[in-house]
């Protein structure tokens, strides 16, 4: 007689592929490289790349959650994640709350309820970074964390799409310091629903990984990147050098106890 040893299906998971990791970093990498030639072109062609950064930089932070939290974690976070943006975007644009009054352009494609589909999107993409960054910097305080992250983000993301034309602002009261374009509440909006958001994420999300899944490089590398990019090109590109210089600061300061946590804290192995 054998005795075999029991193990549970949800523990005998497959290591991630080499043609998973192939497209992970594919995606990453483009993400990078739209962001990078943002700058360098004009018209129509700005606009597909706008809405192409997004659309890719969400599907490689979906994949990514799926190989490293499994598809009950992908497929909520998508869904909770979309639903909670188009609802908070659909109050803002018809009362003004939380952010302030603003108006989306066409150009951002097709709408529902005044808003872009796109937008939910960027939501996604902005916030499982922040996510992951908040549960391992501030594991008592994600939802402020968090809610920090996505306003700071936000303040880079703004005056780049104001530029553009992607959307506009009734300035109504203060505005946000070196951004005379952005009403000072919409920093405050962010802030407060980023808030809600990542603490609606963590209660319901798990945070056990895969087994032999792989660690959290590919978002790190999109936070981090964030920031160098955003200062770059805002001092020398935008137009925005203060922008460039007050957000980045403020940025590289809120990443230092994640950066802290990545060289000095527990390995982030499977």
């Amino acid at each position: 007689m054998t005795i075999h040893h029991y193990s549970p299906r949800r523990n005998r998971r497959r290591a991630v592929s080499g043609k998973q990791t192939f497209f992970l970093y594919l995606g990453l990498l483009s993400v990078i490289g739209l962001q990078i030639s943002y700058p360098l072109v004009h018209g129509e062609v700005l606009r597909d790349i706008t809405l192409a950064t997004v659309f890719v930089g969400v599907a490689t932070m979906i994949l990514h959650s799926y190989l490293v939290y499994g598809p009950f974690f992908a497929i909520t976070f998508t869904i909770l994640t979309f639903a909670y943006a188009l609802a908070i975007e659909t109050i803002g644009v018809k009362s003004g709350w939380p952010f302030g009054r603003y108006h989306y352009d066409h150009s951002l494609g097709v709408q529902i309820f005044g808003v872009p589909l796109l937008v939910p999107f960027a939501w996604m993409m902005l916030s499982y970074p922040i996510l992951i960054a908040a549960r391992r910097a501030a594991a008592h305080w994600v939802f402020l964390y968090g809610g920090i992250g996505l306003m700071i983000w936000d303040l880079f993301l703004d005056p780049q799409m104001v530029d553009a034309g992607r959307w506009s602002w009734k300035i109504v009261g203060p505005h946000v310091p070196n951004e005379p374009m952005i009403p000072l509440s919409n920093a405050a909006g962010w802030l407060f629903a980023g808030m809600g958001l990542m603490a609606l994420l963590h209660r319901v999300l798990p945070q056990d990984r895969r087994k032999n899944s792989i660690n959290s490089r590919v978002p790190d590398i999109l936070l981090f990147w964030t920031l160098i990019g955003g200062v770059i090109g805002n001092i020398f590109f935008f137009h925005h050098p203060k922008i460039g210089e007050f957000v980045g600061l403020i940025f590289a300061v809120y990443l230092i106890p994640y950066a802290f946590q990545l060289r000095f804290g527990r390995p982030d192995t499977a």
